[in-house]
């Protein structure tokens, strides 16, 4: 039996049974939509409920899907003050299914697209923002070698050498020129964050949507999409939860951008940022517009691979995909505005 997106479930199910002691199947499986990244898959079993975690078939950019370190980093979190599923087990051999994927225990919750989070209450929404800065808290406050992790990535240097990175993986898969994010990319060369010591775990996509809250409360239950995960600068993710509120409302862009918080019981910017370094305890900077700017960077090459892996058909989900991949000129805009670029 096979499904889409090329998963072998039998393949799958004999692997457990000689790997995963207890998970037994026979499976059924459903395909997770609304991913960009690594395909994945909920299992029920007689054994239980899982997630199957894998890389996207076809070429792919290097160091791109990494689901070893997917799996590596939310096991050493397992006891941690950060909330992850449980890790079950990882194969390594891409001739099981075509990708190495690994196995992890789906976590009942609820996730949300919408930071509006119209559904709630004034004071519930607060109360979920709380949970959010707190939680980014506690990933950049993890104890690196009491977890294993000390050697989870380099020392120093955490924006340039993603800086770098990025504009070469923007490069590998630019589909058409793009005048914007052109001058983004020479503009983060000079304004790039210099390093001033900080390193910490960072999640690389920290943002509400990657967040499973308990079916009832505002509890925080599992962080989710560790695939950019690294040890960096812990002022990369702050500066990602504030680049996506400033994106567009509604199913594509999940972003506040004109939406009045205040009336909503949604923090401002500088109340998130407060809140969190309440509870990091670490002092901000006065300008954030460098961090900003490099966040907006970053997704605006992330977005590019999405666009390319749709138009070259391995993306998880194409047509959303492409969606998506247009926000990349918006997203380079932004990121020159943050630094003053546009004269804005």
């Amino acid at each position: 039996m096979s499904l889409p997106m090329g998963l072998d479930v039998g393949a799958v199910e004999a692997w457990c049974a000689a790997h995963v002691p207890g998970l037994r199947g026979p499976f059924t499986v459903e395909v997770i939509r609304g991913g960009q990244s690594n395909p994945t898959y909920a299992l029920e079993s007689p054994s239980g409920s899982f997630i199957l975690r894998r890389k996207p078939m076809g070429k792919l950019l290097k160091s791109a899907h990494a689901v070893d370190r997917e799996f590596r980093v939310q096991k050493a979190l397992a006891h941690s003050d950060v909330p992850v599923a449980g890790m079950l087990g990882y194969c390594d051999d891409p001739g099981v299914v075509g990708s190495e994927f690994y196995l992890m225990a789906r976590v009942p919750g609820r996730v949300f697209q919408d930071p509006r989070l119209r559904e709630f209450e004034t004071h519930q929404r607060g109360a979920l923002m709380a949970e959010m800065a707190r939680v980014l808290a506690a990933i950049h406050s993890v104890d690196l070698e009491a977890v294993g992790l000390g050697d989870y990535g380099p020392c120093g240097a955490y924006f340039r050498r993603q800086y770098t990175r990025w504009s070469e993986q923007y490069r590998a898969s630019e589909t058409e020129p793009l005048d914007e994010m052109d001058a983004l990319i020479e503009a983060l060369e000079t304004a790039c964050p210099e390093d001033d010591g900080r390193l910490s775990l960072v999640h690389g996509d920290y943002r509400l949507d990657n967040l499973m809250f308990a079916e009832a409360g505002t509890d925080c239950v599992a962080v989710l999409d560790w695939e950019l995960s690294t040890l960096g600068h812990p002022f990369a993710d702050l500066a990602g939860v504030l680049m996506q509120w400033r994106m567009p409302p509604g199913a594509e862009g999940r972003g506040l951008a004109g939406v009045d918080r205040a009336d909503l019981g949604l923090p401002s910017d500088d109340e998130f940022l407060a809140r969190y370094g309440e509870a990091a305890g670490t002092e901000l900077p006065r300008d954030f517009g460098p961090y900003l700017a490099f966040a907006f960077f970053r997704m605006a090459a992330i977005l590019q691979g999405v666009k390319k892996r749709a138009l070259d058909g391995n993306a998880a989900d194409p047509e959303r995909g492409l969606k998506m991949g247009a926000y990349v000129p918006d997203f380079a805009r932004a990121g020159l505005k943050a630094l003053g670029a546009l004269g804005l």
